[in-house]
């Protein structure tokens, strides 16, 4: 059976793998799936990932990143824009999540940037996910 929404995959992997405390977890690998590891490394949400080659599509290992007493760095992860019913945002409409203390994640003509990123730019685009 086809994956309909890889990013939602990923998300869902990643909260998961954080829920249960693990070190590392295992994405499939696309553009879109490797510039929101990108963002989530910049943005010092996770310590870093690996492309890993399977024959196939290939895999990002993801090496979760935890606080100093082993407390959750991701706290919640939502998607937003969905296969079914997708959102878009001007540079002026991009959300904040907690005031500022968050992030979201947008994909762009730039590339996938996270919402700081996109205002120094000033550019909008599909909004992916969030981060509080």
């Amino acid at each position: 059976m086809a994956m309909s929404d890889p990013i939602a995959d990923m998300i869902t992997r990643i909260r998961n793998a954080v829920r249960n405390r693990t070190k590392q977890v295992d994405c499939l690998n696309s553009k879109v799936c490797r510039g929101i590891a990108d963002v989530l490394v910049s943005e010092g949400y996770i310590k870093g990932y690996d492309v890993v080659e399977d024959g196939r599509q290939g895999l990002i290992r993801i090496q979760l990143k935890y606080g100093p007493r082993g407390e959750q760095v991701l706290n919640r992860l939502t998607r937003e824009s969905k296969p079914g019913c997708r959102v878009y945002a001007g540079v002026d409409d991009l959300p904040r999540p907690l005031q500022g203390m968050g992030i979201a994640i947008v994909s762009t003509s730039s590339g996938v940037l996270s919402d700081r990123q996109c205002r120094e730019k000033r550019v909008g685009g599909e909004l992916l996910c969030t981060i509080d």
